[in-house]
């Protein structure tokens, strides 16, 4: 039940679509507790005034500008070991991490012997009231732990670039290749020497890196050349050693050693041919050693034999022509052993020319790879020499790829605390809170505040809404009523009344019981309200007392005896003798009489029953004032008895879950209630929460209540 009666309030403060938030619902809720939000605000603006003007220390910010000279001035056109930092988003946020490193760090924190400023070796200062109370603590509750040891000289300049780092402010202006470092310090000189000293030693960084590479390039490159001239040296003398070891040797005296080569073998190719034809011919020759003279002529083909054969009949001729076939035969003989020998002797000095092309064509290989390698040799060396010229010349020339636009400029005031922006923010979180506190406190509140919202959840009709009674007293209430019949709390009444009346239009009740959830709902003045009310129309009227335990009543009618319902009831006494008259209401009243532990009993009895019956037939309007339902059981027990019956609440007081559980109560006795009353409703803040309690009271109608 609870939570419904808070998705009320939640309703409240929306409109018909849950996305939507009623701004008027929400600014008089805000309005209402306007002073909860002035004195949230008033709180939370003291609260920060305290911090800025007292408690917190005052700090200095210093700025120095450097900017990445990517524009480095080239003295002399040679490459340098280390080439300088590019201007893309990955060398710039690399440089941003160099600034923090705490390799630079620790050497400002040595340049300016930051170990002995208190404000960033922790070591220094003097213990605040939380950690003496921790050691306190620990030295009671662990006696053998003894002191805790001061940091060694190591942690102390570990945690000295911490706290230094924590002070800095290191960020490159976007699209730049700027960058600002600000040190913010207790001391507004410090910031400006810390903030030019980050940026120097950055520089002198750059310029040590550089120097120190060239330097590292300049040593290994000197013992790289040596190394490379004492190769070049051996490598050199090995092709020496080598030239003076054999003939002298070149590629034109292998290619002319090859054409000899190749002119024997030809020769060789021809004396072969020729070899086989005049070992043919001698063959032929001496198969026709007996033959026939034209025969022997014809195999030796011989001019001179051919001039003898023609004339072979003469005498003489035929020795002639024999002699000469012989000498032809001899010849051809003393051929064939000439080419054989000189086939011989070639063959011979082949073999000598082609093992001369095989020695000097390996001898010529080996000295070319060793002619190769002085070369090679030769090449790196010469290579290296000249790096290292260009790197030696370059160690007096190296320049930063940094340089300072803006030096740090010592501060001429605090930049922390921002008194007015700590003000401005107290304000706004005063706002904030008072609003979130309005806000819950609205959410979590479900008492009633509009005749609407209390027969939606209730489900019952709201016949009457009374607004507060300006009294000061119980004993004044009923005289404000007589002294104002024109009031809204009188007109009020009336509108009640006649509710109440027209329930039950065509059999008007007659016993009106009036009654409420807790005490202090305005039941009792409502009663005797009512009865004063119809009293004044000509009624005979009577306001009877049912709360004999607390017998409210005579606080507000002075001189009611203490005769009342039990001795009517026990018959100790009359109605006659126990009813007053009160001149104060225009009515008569029965009070309670003697308090009694057994209320509910006495109401159930068949005595209790017979007396309203009596009373019935003697007065026109009885009007019951019963006590409160979730206290005690009287209120169900009389309800079986009365015409109608009448249930206050407190306006922005009882809560949802009471009013429910007491009309239950009387739902389970078979006897609901007729009717709600809205009451003791404060129409200023009603007008305030946005109910329409003003049409009803306020200045709408001035003319018409006279308050």
């Amino acid at each position: 039940m609870q939570d419904a009666t808070h998705t009320s309030r939640f309703e409240e403060l929306t409109t018909g679509t849950q996305d939507a938030i009623n701004v008027g619902a929400l600014f008089r809720t805000l309005w209402h507790g306007k002073f909860v939000l002035i004195f949230a605000m008033l709180v939370a603006l003291i609260l920060g005034g305290v911090y800025a003007y007292l408690i917190a220390t005052p700090l200095y910010s210093a700025t120095s500008v450097i900017m990445l000279n990517s524009r480095q001035e080239q003295v002399v056109d040679l490459s340098s070991v280390v080439s300088g930092i590019g201007s893309d988003a990955t060398s710039v946020n690399t440089e941003v991490e160099v600034l923090k490193s705490r390799l630079l760090l620790g050497k400002v924190v040595d340049e300016l012997d930051l170990m002995t400023d208190p404000e960033f070796n922790s070591a220094l200062r003097e213990p605040s009231r939380i950690a003496k109370i921790k050691l306190f603590a620990r030295s009671v509750l662990m006696p053998s732990a003894g002191m805790p040891k001061a940091p060694d000289q190591e942690r102390q300049h570990a945690n000295t670039i911490n706290a230094l780092l924590q002070k800095l402010t290191i960020r490159n202006i976007p699209q730049t290749l700027v960058f600002e470092i600000m040190a913010t310090t207790t001391n507004p000189r410090k910031s400006a020497k810390i903030a030019d000293t980050m940026v120097d030693l950055y520089i002198v960084n750059q310029l040590e890196t550089k120097f120190d590479a060239t330097q590292q390039a300049t040593e290994w490159m000197t013992d790289r050349v040596t190394t490379l001239q004492t190769a070049l040296e051996t490598a050199e003398e090995r092709v020496a050693a080598f030239r003076a070891s054999t003939s002298l040797i070149n590629e034109e005296t292998l290619s002319g050693l090859e054409v000899q080569i190749k002119e024997t073998r030809d020769r060789i190719a021809s004396m072969q041919e020729s070899l086989s034809s005049t070992r043919v011919r001698l063959e032929r020759l001496r198969g026709v050693e007996g033959a026939s003279a034209e025969d022997r002529a014809q195999v030796a083909d011989d001019q001179q034999l051919n001039q003898l054969l023609s004339r072979i009949d003469q005498p003489n001729i035929t020795d002639a022509f024999d002699r000469r076939f012989n000498q032809v035969l001899i010849q051809t003989e003393s051929d064939l052993t000439r080419l054989e020998r000189q086939r011989t002797s070639l063959q011979s000095s082949l073999a000598v020319l082609e093992d001369q092309a095989k020695d000097q064509g390996a001898d010529l290989i080996t000295l070319q790879q060793l002619t190769r390698e002085a070369e090679a040799s030769r090449i790196l060396y010469e290579y290296f020499l000249t790096r290292l010229k260009e790197t030696s010349a370059q160690e007096g020339v190296q320049q930063a790829d940094s340089r300072i636009i803006s030096p740090a400029v010592v501060p001429g005031g605090a930049s922390s605390p921002r008194k007015a922006l700590i003000l401005a923010t107290s304000l706004l979180l005063g706002l904030i809170a008072g609003t979130a506190y309005l806000l819950i406190r609205e959410m979590r509140n479900n008492s009633f505040r509009s005749v609407t919202e209390m027969e939606r959840e209730t489900g019952y009709p709201v016949i009457g809404q009374v607004p507060i009674i300006p009294s000061s007293r119980r004993q004044d209430t009923l005289s404000y009523l007589r002294s104002k019949p024109t009031s809204a709390a009188a007109e009020a009444i009336r509108n009640l009344r006649t509710s109440i009346m027209l329930s039950k239009i065509d059999t008007p009740p007659k016993i009106i019981m009036v009654c409420s959830s807790l005490p202090g709902e305005g039941k009792t003045t409502t009663s005797l309200a009512l009865a004063m009310n119809f009293a004044s129309m000509g009624r005979k009227t009577l306001l009877m007392e049912g709360d004999i335990r607390r017998q409210a009543i005579s606080k507000y009618i002075p001189g009611v005896p203490d005769k009342g319902i039990m001795p009517i009831l026990t018959g100790e006494t009359d109605l006659a003798s126990t009813i007053i008259h009160s001149d104060l209401i225009g009515a008569d009243v029965l009070a309670g009489g003697r308090k009694v532990t057994n209320a509910a009993d006495i109401f159930t009895s068949e005595r209790f029953a017979r007396l309203l019956l009596d009373l019935r037939e003697q007065y026109d309007i009885i009007i019951i004032d019963t006590p409160p339902v979730l206290i005690v059981p009287d209120a169900r027990i009389i309800c079986q008895h009365v015409d109608a019956t009448v249930f206050t609440v407190k306006w922005n007081s009882t809560e949802s879950e009471q009013v429910h559980a007491a009309l239950k109560e009387f739902e389970s006795a078979g006897r609901p209630v007729n009717g709600l009353v809205l009451n003791q409703i404060n129409p200023r803040s009603a007008n305030r929460y946005g109910y329409s309690y003003g049409y009803s009271y306020g200045s709408y109608n001035s003319g018409y209540y006279t308050n």
